[in-house]
């Protein structure tokens, strides 16, 4: 099943500044803005390689700077091939957890061999950018993020042990989450942990983009003659997760409609009631608590917001719809609760088709509740829906099914912090 095995990771030296100075969260969440703020701090940001934009050629350019860092000694390699524990501690509602992973080199394996599985489906224009700045740099500054099934806590529980001391790297970030990292290398750990992963599956929880322009990138090299099987470019940096970890939190990801034609409130609501239950409400601060109870009554819920103080909780009354709708699609993706709300409303009801979502023509998405409320109040979209979170549970059954959810389906907090280690594909 999957091969993962240790690497040289390359990490800032001393001469490049704090670490705090030089992570940043993933190149696609951040704005322009941000991405100057970080520079003004500190001009050896993993933001300047990660997400380039001097130059005529930002790529070139960044080659150029990761070659200049190197021979520096701003960005160092480990001497012995390594495993990297990485936690993240932070504060969901009020509840203080934390994540601890592996970050170790995974083996490329192609999605229909159902060794490595994705769940969502990914956009083209992400995939070339991607795949550009791989040609030209060889390198990984961040990494995918994978989970696995294990029942009986092994290899986290390895992981436990070897972090029980104080890290190599340590910093709390401008959202309050803290990130550490502690480096194994004792070639027996290694192996027991890397053993650990020959009978298992790993499923993509974020970095589809990523794993794919790999793919891309290792067949580009291959075609080319550049590579033989085995190089580094069949290997990349992963980032691995019990998948029952307790410290997983997956935010539900809203979506907000704009500039319908057909757009009318009322008529909605009265086609909605052929498949939910329709109830009118009044506190919208109530609206996440009351999903919430019913998410957690195995229900599918949806809240719809047309502005003001009130709210609509609609609740599917059945599958049977769906069932005769998407005969050929599993029971676990036709159970999600986007899949209810893409299917039964957002097409049939409002005729948004999928070709209209993936395009985002008349549907924009956020992950903050807030947000989504004041994108209505303030007249920027007609509705929005506002979603419980996918269940983790329900990544593995659809992936294993081997199907792809559609985009947006999940949003895993924290996103992982780009520039601790990196990974270079000699």
């Amino acid at each position: 099943m999957a091969e993962v095995k240790g690497f040289k990771g390359v990490r800032y030296s001393e001469k490049a500044g704090d670490i705090s100075e030089l992570c940043c969260p993933p190149y696609d969440i951040i704005s322009e803005e941000q991405r100057r703020n970080y520079l003004s701090r500190n001009p050896h940001n993993i933001i300047r390689l990660e997400l380039p934009k001097e130059g005529d050629n930002p790529y070139k350019t960044a080659s150029s700077v990761l070659g200049e860092w190197l021979k520096k000694e701003i960005l160092v390699k480990d001497k012995e091939p390594s495993l990297y524990v990485y936690e993240e501690e932070f504060t969901v509602k009020g509840v203080k957890k934390s994540v601890k992973g592996v970050i170790a080199r995974v083996k490329l394996e192609e999605f229909s061999k159902g060794i490595i599985l994705p769940h969502e489906f990914t956009l083209s224009n992400a995939k070339e950018d991607r795949l550009n700045l791989m040609k030209a740099t060889n390198f990984n500054f961040s990494q995918i993020y994978a989970l696995y099934m294990d029942e009986s806590h092994t290899t986290l529980n390895t992981l436990e042990q070897q972090s029980s001391g104080e890290p190599a790297q340590e910093f709390t970030d401008e959202q309050g989450v803290t990130h550490r990292l502690w480096i194994i290398t004792d070639e027996k750990i290694i192996k027991k942990i890397a053993d650990d992963f020959s009978e298992r599956k790993l499923y993509i929880a974020d970095g589809h983009h990523r794993y794919e322009t790999a793919l891309n990138y290792r067949n580009y090299l291959r075609e080319n003659g550049k590579v033989k099987e085995g190089d580094g470019c069949d290997y990349q940096m992963i980032y691995l997760v019990d998948m029952e970890h307790p410290g997983l939190v997956v935010y539900p990801t809203h979506r907000l409609v704009r500039e319908l034609e057909s757009f009318n409130k009322d008529r909605i609501l009265e086609e909605c009631k052929e498949y939910f239950s329709v109830e009118e409400k009044s506190d919208v601060d109530k609206m996440e608590t009351e999903l919430e109870t019913l998410y957690n009554a195995g229900k599918k819920a949806f809240g719809f917001y047309c502005g003001g103080e009130s709210w609509t909780l609609l609740t599917l009354k059945s599958f049977d719809a769906l069932d005769n709708m998407l005969p050929d699609v599993s029971q676990a993706s036709r159970e999600l609760d986007v899949t209810v709300l893409h299917t039964l409303i957002l097409e049939n009801i409002m005729g948004i088709d999928k070709e209209n979502m993936a395009k985002q023509i008349n549907l924009t998405y956020t992950k903050s509740f807030d947000e989504a409320v004041k994108g209505v109040n303030d007249g920027g979209f007609q509705c929005a829906f506002i979603l419980n979170p996918t269940r983790v549970t329900e990544i593995r059954d659809v992936a294993l099914a081997g199907e792809k959810m559609p985009q947006k389906s999940t949003y895993f907090y924290p996103k992982m912090i780009t520039g601790m280690v990196m990974n270079e594909l000699e």
